[in-house]
């Protein structure tokens, strides 16, 4: 099993750098592929970055739709590893030759000013924590082939991380509905999403306060400074070499991106 988990954690590895998806990793595991083994291979993953000199600075929260847990077959969220090499500046180009194959998503994200070391943090500690929010946009990327993802998948694979823009101007809580907020997503100007925070999980505060008590009960709490990205609003959108997009959410601002075309920058 451990072999069988370390190659896995290199064939990861090599897809991300290689930019080549490979096929879906369940089946190697047969009856072994339950979450926890799909957690190992991710912490595996993440301990090989950081080796490398990635440096973690928060983590992110998948599965945030009840629709999509009834689809992949589990009643919780996943979560993953964020990394500082993964966030891109408001308005920033995205180099066409990063990813896989994106598509984005419409999010908001926490930003911790105090550490949430405890498994039982209340709600109300979680968001006397929060020192501000920000409007985000997630670039989600599967190493796995044409998105051809399962639970085990997905989870492994650092739940379908990829890249991440945060709006540059942070707004307090109490400044806006975190749950009421209504989200638009346009690319090149045209509608393509829409959502509202309840979409995620019915309040993204409910997901975060999910994680933060998950990452205490596996020994790595969420730390003062680390981000949370709290879940999609609204339903994702796949991404291509020339398009912009435009994240707006009622209260908290917009956030921009772009995906650069062969050497554009």
């Amino acid at each position: 099993m451990a072999d069988l988990i370390r190659k896995t954690t290199e064939t990861l590895i090599s897809a991300a750098r290689d930019r080549l998806p490979i096929a879906p990793l369940a089946a190697d595991f047969g009856d072994r592929a339950d979450l926890d083994t799909a957690y190992e291979i991710q912490d595996e993953v993440t301990k090989e970055g950081i080796l490398r000199g990635r440096r973690p600075v928060g983590r992110k929260i998948g599965l945030t739709s009840l629709a999509v847990q009834a689809q992949m077959g589990v009643d919780q969220p996943d979560y993953g590893m964020l990394f500082a090499d993964m966030e891109y500046a408001d308005g920033a180009s995205i180099p066409a030759d990063l990813l896989i194959q994106p598509k984005v998503e419409a999010e908001i994200a926490f930003v911790l000013g105090q550490d949430l070391a405890n498994e039982d943090v209340t709600i109300a500690q979680l968001i006397g924590a929060i020192d501000y929010a920000l409007p985000a946009i997630e670039i989600v990327d599967s190493r796995i082939v044409d998105w051809k993802i399962g639970i085990f998948d997905t989870i492994a694979d650092n739940a379908s991380s990829g890249l991440y823009v945060l709006g540059s101007r942070p707004v307090k809580l109490a400044d806006f509905d975190v749950r009421l907020c209504g989200m638009v997503t346009e690319q090149a100007g045209q509608a393509v999403s829409f959502g509202v925070g309840a979409a995620c999980m019915g309040n993204p505060l409910i997901s975060s306060l999910w994680l933060a008590r998950r990452m205490a009960q596996v020994g790595r709490p969420l730390c003062r400074g680390d981000v949370i990205l709290s879940g999609a609003l609204g339903p994702m959108v796949a991404a291509r070499p020339g398009d912009t997009f435009r994240v707006s959410i009622n209260g908290l601002g917009e956030v921009n991106t772009h995906f650069a075309e062969g050497n554009d920058t």
